[in-house]
């Protein structure tokens, strides 16, 4: 087997074509056995192996730099750099990442994990290169997606002005490949690139330069007159007209094409754009059939396509999607808006049912805010549903452009808290931090589905700025009796006793019901109360918790800095100073991947590890136990 013989890019450049050839189909198989069973992104993955190859063969790595824009497709990569036998703990707790870290691997040149960055990133790094007086080669990979974004034509904008080498791989999976156009592209790409054409070029334009009145004006012509043909043959003009050069289209499956490719682009002393055609999901029929399905996929059957395990319950953002398509009906001025992500977020149900009132804006979370916005200002009622950490790419236009104008633009904050696998660049733990600085924006976090349904209705009347907040996964069915009417501002006191107070929001009210459960087995007294608004918090609720018990705990999924735990911190010690107060929080540091429930543990979040803290602490010393454990309880009002 070929594969178990390369340890790093030396053995690969030793291979012929048709070894190189079979080494992406065992590289294939080797990723499609590993992912079935830890589970991963697929169908991206099986897309780049013969580019990934190909640029092990042509460059010398780790010397050269490779940026891979989001970095969901580097799992080729990392087996070529020598961490082939660590795909059994791909992307588990304690073991590799699913997307390149510097901390991993000197073949990593830059952290990605969220999208149309890579080129920003590569200009940075080549400029260092230039600045420092190095040599080495930069290459950023960027996908046809990708460069919905607006970052991206940022990025390109000022690769323009390059004055040395730099590479721009555009990853396209959409298009088919023409024959009659390639052909006629690959023969444009070698003339252009091509060191006697390019030295003629050169030597034309010094000597047209060195004639007196004439010659710029005949260099311009000429300039004009070689654009105007090249518009008629050449794809990529929207990047030449730039000052990128333009290379391509290529077949993102052809090694020998892709490696002549490179060291042609290698040849230029400026920026320039290959332009290659991969298949998302290649190899694989079930994931070229639905790559969208395999781009980020659990444990599945090999045979069959299908994901393992148990059915799945109701997650909250199918809750979500069900209750959004119910208020479509009743609200003919609500509108859904979405940044490349309508099957994550739920709003592909939406989008079915009311097309005209769906909008899919491409990878672009700043411009799906703002149009929201404009939205709003026209008299709509927007939803915006994205992910809690790519809503941190449009915090300056939910301040700017939403919030300083007090339109009703309902955010439904999806994947917040510990999202999992994905790690740092995922986790959704700093929403409450950034959402509550702004003035205007009221947040919210629900305990159940129920609460979560209920939010949304409020929301429909509610003529302001309003964020829900939601975890990923399954939609918690505890609690179901507790269901006092919402009201701006107003929390809800579940079970109410004396001695400990457990003020908890969204996802940690489960975890706190947990958390009294086992402390009344011990004997305990200890009320229960659900925060639901995190901006403004519920002072009333605060008060009267503060009056009757000797410990506040409050319990939130995000960092304790700007949380809400600080925030009712703040206020109680200003009011009520001899109540001790314990915040459970999430640390100030960056999450890594794993297993939700491992993570949840690892950082002290679970019940028992809040308990066991609270022990430790000396937090409980003092306080009243019941020897036979008999609840003291008085209703809640």
């Amino acid at each position: 087997m070929i594969l178990e013989q390369i340890k790093g890019p030396e053995e690969l450049k030793q291979l012929s074509s048709r070894e190189l050839a079979i080494l992406a189909e065992e590289i294939r198989t080797f990723l499609i056995e590993k992912i079935s069973r830890t589970g991963g992104h697929l169908a991206s993955n099986l897309g780049v192996v013969e580019l990934t190859i190909a640029l092990f063969k042509t460059f010398d790595l780790p010397q050269d730099k490779i940026i891979w824009d989001v970095g969901h497709q580097s799992y080729t990569h990392k087996i070529l750099s020598g961490r082939m036998a660590e795909f059994d703990e791909l992307r588990q707790y304690g073991g590799i990442s699913g997307f390149p870290k510097r901390k991993e691997s000197p073949y990593d040149s830059f952290d990605t994990g969220h999208s149309s960055t890579s080129i920003s990133a590569g200009l940075g790094i080549a400029q260092g290169r230039d600045l420092l007086g190095e040599d080495y080669r930069v290459v950023s990979v960027i996908g046809d997606g990708a460069l919905t974004g607006g970052m991206a034509y940022e990025a390109l904008n000022n690769a323009a002005r390059m004055k040395k080498n730099f590479i721009i791989i555009l990853n396209d999976n959409e298009m088919s490949i023409s024959e009659n156009v390639g052909g006629m592209s690959r023969y444009l790409s070698g003339l252009r690139t091509g060191t006697g054409y390019n030295d003629l070029k050169k030597n034309i334009v010094e000597a047209l330069e060195r004639v007196p009145l004439v010659g710029n004006a005949v260099i311009d012509k000429l300039k004009r007159t070689k654009d105007s043909i090249k518009q008629l043959f050449i794809p990529g003009m929207l990047f030449e007209n730039m000052g990128i050069t333009y290379l391509g289209l290529v077949d993102g499956h052809n090694i020998p094409a892709l490696c002549k490719v490179l060291k042609e682009a290698k040849k230029l002393d400026h920026a320039v754009l290959i332009h290659v055609i991969t298949k998302k999901g290649k190899g694989y029929k079930p994931a070229e059939k639905n790559p969208s399905i395999f781009h980020g996929v659990g444990p599945f059957d090999i045979a069959t396509g299908k994901e393992n395990g148990k059915k799945k319950e109701t997650s909250y953002t199918e809750v979500f999607s069900r209750k959004l398509c119910q208020l479509g009906e009743t609200h003919p001025k609500l509108v859904a808006v979405t940044a490349a992500m309508p099957d994550g977020t739920g709003l592909a149900a939406f989008g079915k049912k009311f097309p005209d009132r769906f909008f899919d804006v491409g990878i672009a979370e700043a411009h799906a805010v703002t149009s929201a916005a404009g939205m709003a200002a026209a008299g709509l009622r927007p939803v915006v549903a994205i992910y809690s950490s790519f809503l941190q790419r449009g915090y300056d236009q939910v301040l700017h452009d939403v919030c300083i104008q007090n339109l009703p633009v309902l955010f439904a904050v999806d994947r917040a808290g510990l999202v999992g696998s994905d790690g740092e660049t995922h986790q959704g733990i700093f929403d409450y931090s950034y959402l509550t600085s702004i003035p205007n924006m009221t947040v919210m976090a629900p305990k159940n589905l129920w609460e979560l349904r209920a939010m949304m209705e409020f929301a429909m009347d509610y003529n302001a700025p309003l964020a829900i907040r939601y975890p990923r996964g399954t939609a918690y069915r505890g609690l179901r009796e507790y269901r006092q009417p919402i009201i701006y501002g107003k929390g809800e006191l579940l079970c109410e006793e004396s001695d400990i107070a457990l003020l908890a929001v969204g996802s940690m009210v489960s975890t706190a019901e947990h958390i009294r459960e086992k402390l009344k087995e011990e004997g305990y007294s200890c009320s229960l109360a659900n925060g639901r608004f995190v901006k403004p918090f519920d002072k009333e609720l605060t008060e009267r918790l503060a009056k009757n018990h000797r410990l506040l705990v409050t319990l939130e999924e995000n960092v304790l800095q700007g949380g809400y735990g600080l925030a009712v911190t703040a206020y109680i010690h200003s009011h009520y100073p001899e109540v001790k107060v314990v915040n459970i929080a999430l640390p100030d540091a960056y999450v890594e991947h794993g297993n939700v429930s491992l993570l949840r543990k690892g950082l002290g979040i679970d019940s028992d590890s809040i308990i066991r803290r609270l022990k430790e602490e000396g937090w409980l010393s003092g306080i009243h136990r019941e020897e036979n454990g008999e609840e003291r309880q008085r209703p809640s009002e």
